[in-house]
């Protein structure tokens, strides 16, 4: 089950807390079209890509181009690859560039999926963030966009200094009563570099509380079972049946091939990645070469990355997919975590219970060879 993302590197406005590489110039989008055209035939050996199941443009801000765009990209994806007639094709898009007009003609050019960064219902904190739309859009637009689309995600985001608990639960179960079938949660990150880190140090924004943090994405996962909606990973959940087939994929370790600057690529045992630099892409892919560095998997490295992604899974980590030796080392470093109550056992699988959730991370650390 192979994806294929493409990354459209324009925003009408940066977000204080994006560390995604884009720009607010659209002065060469043209020549970067033009360049992601050229760059999708340079990829059509990628190993493992064919049959494409998933279709994903990323950004950046998507919705910001033309539907002759995404028609002139949609139509050399499908002469280049071989892409199964139920392929999944998922265009990220914020709620100020929604209108009926791009609707229809997303839906027309293959569009069959909507990812729309909601990030929050209120005013104050879409301000806070420095989001482009406002809350007015994002809860008339998120409705227009269910008359064309079933198949919608939104993002919302959790920790900001702002939202109260009583805010956040708003938050959610106005998705909920909306019908969205997949909602992506995350807490707020304090990136390096960004304009939120840079305000947070000169303390003209208040710091991130990690309590708070914990707090709503335990109350989170507590909604969102009551409302009957999958928990299939940890920033991911769906009603049955509308799983992300495309970020799926990321998280079962399977291929996929990345177009435009600073997209990643996965092949199964090599990972490889464009430049960040709009100018530099372009200026290569005209040479015909693909501007991007590569790392070779040794087989120890491709089993952690499977521990870490398969423990943010609801399928768990599968500990017969690892060697006999191996599998003894991992059930012994695991053992501390099933103890405490952080994992659980469910036959030869390892689970993050609701509290181990919240250490995700450091928890796959931990057992890493």
């Amino acid at each position: 089950m192979a994806g294929i993302y493409i990354h459209i590197p324009f925003c009408k406005q940066a977000c204080h807390y994006c560390n995604f590489h884009f720009t607010t110039s659209l002065r060469y989008k043209n020549e970067l079209l033009a360049a992601l055209l050229k760059e999708l035939v340079l990829q059509k050996v990628y190993p493992g890509i064919n049959p494409v199941r998933s279709v994903y443009f990323g950004g950046g801000t998507p919705s910001l181009l033309d539907l002759a765009d995404i028609n002139q990209l949609l139509s050399r994806v499908n002469a280049v690859f071989q892409v199964s007639p139920d392929a999944e094709i998922t265009l990220e898009a914020n709620p100020d560039d929604i209108t009926g007009e791009k609707l229809a003609g997303w839906k027309s050019a293959g569009i069959n999926r909507l990812s729309i960064g909601i990030q929050s219902f209120f005013q104050e904190d879409l301000e806070w963030m420095n989001r482009a739309h406002t809350a007015g859009q994002a809860t008339e637009n998120l409705e227009l966009a269910l008359r064309y689309f079933r198949n919608i995600t939104i993002d919302l985001i959790y920790g900001t200094p702002g939202l109260t608990h009583e805010k956040w639960e708003q938050n959610v179960k106005k998705a909920i009563a909306l019908g969205i079938p997949h909602l992506s949660c995350y807490a707020l990150t304090v990136e390096s570099k960004t304009p939120l880190d840079k305000l947070i140090r000169k303390e003209q924004y208040e710091p991130i509380n990690p309590d708070q943090q914990s707090e709503q994405f335990l109350l989170l996962m507590k909604w969102m079972e009551e409302a009957g909606y999958e928990h299939y990973e940890i920033s991911n959940f769906a009603l049955p049946g509308w799983r992300s087939r495309h970020n799926s994929s990321y998280w079962q370790s399977q291929p996929y091939l990345g177009i435009g600057p600073a997209a990643h690529s996965y092949s199964g045992k090599e990972r490889q990645w464009n430049i960040a630099n709009n100018n530099s892409y372009i200026h290569s892919i005209n040479q015909g070469i693909i501007p991007f560095e590569k790392e070779i998997l040794t087989e120890t490295q491709q089993l952690n990355e499977y521990i870490m992604t398969s423990l943010r899974t609801l399928e768990g980590l599968d500990t017969g997919k690892v060697n006999e030796e191996r599998r003894f080392l991992l059930e012994a470093s695991a053992k501390k975590y099933v103890d405490a109550g952080l994992l659980q056992r469910a036959g030869e699988r390892l689970l993050l219970t609701n509290e181990g959730k919240l250490l995700a991370d450091g928890i796959a650390a931990a057992l890493f060879f």
